[in-house]
């Protein structure tokens, strides 16, 4: 068995989540703990009596973009698909599509929005490794306002194969996000709902945010057998210096520093290592701005989170690696069994765990 191999589980198509529960905090909570190696069946709504008042919750507040694009080539009438990766300050897009046959610099592509008309058409300027293209949008309309009229949300090719309904525009965007970026939704944030929010803040737990963009590469499985040699993709993300001081101040008191999903986990680990030589276990956290390529994997040691909470992830992804590493190998294996045995909701708009 290779090494990315011991990474791998079967489940069931059908515990794969469709769509989001009625209500966020309904969701069921499996608690791994590391310091008893034992599991319990709760409720996302029970957080209040598993995150204590001295703890502080960090948040990823990144806001999904309508990324998904669908069109035809203008000249053929040949369906093309994309996903919009970011654009530069002079309106140039970088877009990964696909398409039957080959694309020319040049070419046209006419997008069709989500009720079906067609929109605005993107011209190919310049093609770029790994199927990304840099195109140019026909107008000088704001990107986002662009995307929001013309874009589909971004679902996995898991959830209905990646079709959105109107719902989604709602229900895969976190309650907290704020800074447009994502093209993919930081799922763990998914859960929460103002109410609970409110209930942890008036238990005297510290609410913090950061921004971590989720990018396109975070649900790609892992491309080779040896963990060390894949090479991770890199996102955007920022801590500012108030954030990094109510974190800091949390660990100083004695607090826990809970890490609400994997995507809040790997920028807050990427601070705590920007600290180099001057780490402190106290003061964990720097401000940071900037890209990440951090590849948590064994023999990882934490330095800043404390206790992570997650959803359940693919098979052979460096997400699963992540929360093995964190949790340890046998109780995350175990959590997995049992909650495919208990029949949990899996992937985005499935249920959760906390690995306390």
């Amino acid at each position: 068995m290779s090494e990315l191999d011991q990474y791998d589980y079967e489940l069931p198509k059908e515990l794969i989540a469709q769509v989001p529960l009625n209500r966020r905090e309904d969701a069921r909570l499996l608690v791994a703990d590391r310091q008893r190696q034992s599991i319990e069946h709760r409720h996302v709504r029970d957080l209040p009596e598993i995150i204590a008042p001295a703890d502080c919750l960090v948040l990823n507040d990144t806001k999904v973009i309508p990324a998904r694009l669908v069109g035809y080539r203008t000249d053929t009438g040949g369906r093309w698909e994309g996903l919009f990766l970011d654009a530069d300050e002079k309106g140039f897009w970088r877009v990964m599509g696909k398409t039957r046959g080959k694309l020319t610099a040049g070419e046209s592509i006419t997008l069709v929005n989500a009720s079906g008309h067609e929109d605005v058409s993107l011209r190919l300027v310049d093609k770029r490794e790994e199927g990304v293209w840099v195109v140019k949008p026909e107008s000088d309309e704001d990107t986002l306002l662009l995307l929001d009229r013309a874009g589909r949300v971004p679902l996995p090719p898991y959830i209905r194969k990646g079709e959105m309904v109107e719902a989604d525009r709602d229900s895969y965007q976190t309650v907290f996000a704020r800074t447009p970026g994502a093209v993919a939704a930081p799922t763990a944030g998914l859960h929460f709902t103002e109410r609970l929010l409110r209930k942890l803040k008036e238990q005297g737990t510290t609410l913090c945010r950061l921004t971590l963009h989720v990018g396109v590469g975070t649900f790609r499985p892992i491309s080779s057998d040896v963990l060390s040699v894949h090479k991770m993709h890199s996102e955007w993300g920022c801590i500012d210096e108030e954030t990094a001081l109510t974190i800091n101040d949390c660990r100083k008191k004695g607090g826990r520093i809970v890490s609400v999903g994997s995507t809040s986990t790997r920028l807050l680990e990427t601070a705590a290592a920007s600290s180099g030589d001057d780490f402190c276990h106290d003061m964990p956290v720097h401000a940071f701005s900037g890209h990440t390529d951090l590849f948590i994997r064994p023999p990882y040691t934490f330095r800043a989170v404390d206790v992570l909470m997650t959803n359940f992830h693919l098979p052979k992804t460096t997400l699963l690696v992540l929360v093995r590493t964190f949790g340890g190998d046998e109780l995350i294996r175990r959590a997995y069994e049992e909650a495919v045995g208990e029949e949990y909701r899996f992937y985005s708009y499935g249920d959760s765990m906390i690995v306390v």
